[in-house]
């Protein structure tokens, strides 16, 4: 069974690691770069994108993220990790990881009190469609060559995204008992290894 880390520095990842315990997958908070070498795959979780990428570089986050996601270890990041993990935003700050060929824009559906549910059809999951919850979500504009859309509203535009050993997605799984997309990143782990 994989180690999955969960980067731990800001925002919402005790509910990720929640989610991993109910599936009975082992994780570790990820507080330090070196920490990256313990675990196969890793979580950036949602929280506030600029605070998550300010922190990302105070504790020299940044060269060993690109070069451990870069080599293939597995990485997905829900609503502030997709922001991170973006190659660009149409936005001036925070400066993304660049790690995903994806163009994201922050806070795209509007304030906090414009956040919604809605369900969702996402490619790789099998049965009822997934309830997904946006707060003050981004939206992907682009996507490059070799990235999959594997979910999108139902206006088109898409909210779960994968590239390789990469996922991200606009919503809150972690947010939710349906732990689906936390298998599904499991599987990829898996995959990689």
């Amino acid at each position: 069974m994989p180690r999955i880390g969960v980067l731990a520095i800001q925002g919402d990842f005790l509910e990720h690691r929640r989610a991993l315990k109910r599936i009975g997958v082992e994780s570790q908070e990820i507080r330090l770069p070196k920490q990256l070498d313990e675990v196969d795959g890793l979580i950036i979780p949602g929280g506030e994108s600029t605070t998550i990428v300010q922190l990302i570089d105070i504790y020299d986050f940044r060269k060993k993220l690109n070069d451990k996601v870069g080599s293939g270890m597995p990485t997905w990041g829900t609503c502030a990790g997709m922001i991170v993990m973006a190659n660009h935003l149409n936005d001036h700050r925070p400066v993304p990881l660049g790690l995903m060929d994806i163009e994201v824009s922050r806070n795209a559906f509007g304030r906090q009190v414009d956040s919604f549910e809605t369900d969702l059809e996402i490619s790789g999951i099998e049965g009822p469609r997934f309830h997904a919850v946006f707060i003050r979500a981004p939206v992907v504009n682009e996507v490059g060559d070799g990235v999959q859309v594997i979910a999108s509203l139902e206006d088109g535009r898409p909210v779960a995204v994968r590239q390789d050993h990469m996922l991200a997605t606009a919503f809150h799984p972690e947010l939710t008992d349906d732990d689906r997309v936390h298998q599904l990143f499991v599987r990829i782990v898996e995959g990689s290894s």
